[in-house]
């Protein structure tokens, strides 16, 4: 029988993971070859605006294959409907049946996406953090700081959006405790800090070389699909070191394709995170180099977070 979990479940299943060692572990396999992620399926609206991702796949040797649908509708907010809606299934790998079906409405690939934010901020991060800056105040910047939080980074933020009272709400969704600034401009939140997290579905860049002091990382994880930008092509031009979570996606997709098509870079400039998290020369090696980390969300994500919280699940069910 198939297993249907719901949102309230998933979310308290997640609380008790740690999500950003099993990024880790599925970025790995995936540069290791032992995984089979096909091209992303992709629908694009205009009106109102909105993407729709489907990215599935499956690591040799584990018990499931999985399929996500994961949407964003950026007026949804005026409908008082989060933007992030879908839903995970899970296959069993030798018989092809349906195990589970995660009613997560993008709560999953939202907390794998800021897992990922905060495994690259830990391997990549200058040692003396002067602040982080968030780029975005929607459900993701939340997300990430919240995450941040979590390993204990940092206490220091500043914040920016397009719409300051939407920045003033989110520092008091966050609550106390937490020293968050709003930045006017991103040149200012640049200014005041060196390590930057993106979290905008924009697709005009919001950051350029001439913003970024040296030694900061960049975690862009807004730029999802061909379409979107919160980078200047110049600051990866710039980088000491430009990373993607996925060589191949990168190159239809986000920041290192925008400065692919711009002939801003190489691509043998850019290297795969998944090796970089194996292999420490690949990694930060000075205080001033600048970094930039491009996460377009790969499917390996999704079977590594999906396959957890459904054995969580089963562990947890009373026989």
């Amino acid at each position: 029988m198939t297993t249907i979990i719901h949102l309230k479940e998933i979310a308290s299943i997640v609380e008790e993971m740690d999500v950003i060692h099993a990024m880790q572990e599925g970025f790995i396999q995936y540069s290791n070859g032992n995984s089979v992620v096909p091209p992303v399926g992709e629908l694009i609206f205009d009106k109102p605006p909105g993407d729709v991702h489907i990215k599935y796949g499956y690591i040799r040797n584990q018990d499931f294959y999985v399929i996500k649908i994961a949407s964003g509708f950026y007026n949804n907010a005026q409908f008082d409907i989060p933007s992030s809606q879908g839903l995970m299934l899970l296959f069993n790998q030798k018989t092809g049946q349906t195990a589970a079906i995660l009613l997560d409405e993008g709560y999953l690939t939202n907390i794998r996406t800021v897992a990922a934010g905060a495994l690259a901020v830990q391997y990549f991060t200058p040692e003396n953090v002067q602040a982080v800056g968030i780029v975005g105040t929607g459900t993701i910047a939340k997300l990430q700081i919240q995450q941040l939080q979590k390993i204990d980074f940092c206490k220091t933020f500043w914040l920016w959006g397009r719409n300051q009272d939407k920045a003033k709400q989110l520092i008091s969704e966050l609550g106390n405790g937490i020293d968050i600034r709003i930045a006017t401009s991103c040149t200012e939140l640049a200014k005041n800090t060196n390590v930057i997290i993106t979290t905008t579905p924009t697709e005009t860049p919001l950051l350029f070389a001439d913003d970024i002091k040296a030694g900061t990382l960049i975690v862009g994880i807004g730029a999802d699909t061909q379409h979107k930008q919160e980078l200047d092509g110049a600051i990866l031009k710039k980088a000491d070191l430009v990373i993607a979570d996925s060589i191949p996606q990168s190159k239809s997709r986000g920041e290192i394709y925008q400065a692919l098509k711009a002939g801003m870079i190489s691509e043998e400039k850019v290297i795969e995170l998944g090796n970089a998290l194996q292999a420490p020369h690949l990694r930060r090696s000075t205080e001033e180099q600048i970094i930039v980390v491009d996460l377009t969300g790969v499917a390996v994500q999704d079977i590594m977070i999906a396959s957890a919280v459904y054995s969580n699940f089963k562990a947890k069910k009373p026989c």
